[in-house]
């Protein structure tokens, strides 16, 4: 809503709410929700702002989306998957393409044991990124890897 301040105003209310959660009184289901979580989704949402501003947000996205990658296990794939498509778009945004490759690669990997649309959508959002007749070898190798993925 290109409100910065109704943004951490609402993200600094939501990590206090998580931590005052009586796990014990809520619904079972509700333990999905913890602190990688909070973090993806806080740093998906100020990837939302970078893409307008990658000055002011992108860095900050991606240590935010860092700690969810640290505090999230593997196995929840496609929460990893999008961690590592949001890391590789932060790493496009700030010109860092050895580490945009990299993440980029990462999040096909992971990809390629999971069956969701979502992963395959954000895959196809971080292609453009990789399009160009001068990008370096490791990019165009991670295009190829992304289009191969989208096509099975």
């Amino acid at each position: 809503m290109n409100r910065p301040s109704g943004f951490r105003r609402a993200t600094g209310q939501a990590a206090e709410a998580l931590s005052d959660a009586g796990r014990l009184d809520e619904p079972y289901w509700i333990g999905y929700f913890d602190d990688a979580e909070l973090a993806g989704v806080t740093g998906g949402r100020l990837l939302d702002m970078a893409r307008s501003d990658p000055r002011a947000y992108a860095d900050q996205a991606a240590d935010h989306i860092r700690t969810a990658l640290d505090q999230r296990s593997p196995e929840r794939g496609r929460g990893h998957a999008l961690d590592c498509i949001g890391l590789a778009e932060c790493a496009f945004l700030l010109g860092d393409i050895t580490s945009a490759a990299d993440h980029s690669q990462r999040a096909v990997e992971v990809a390629h044991g999971l069956h969701s649309g979502r992963v395959r959508t954000r895959l196809a959002q971080l292609y453009p990124y990789t399009v160009g007749d001068s990008v370096p070898r490791a990019v165009a190798d991670v295009r190829g890897s992304i289009r191969t993925l989208l096509t099975t």
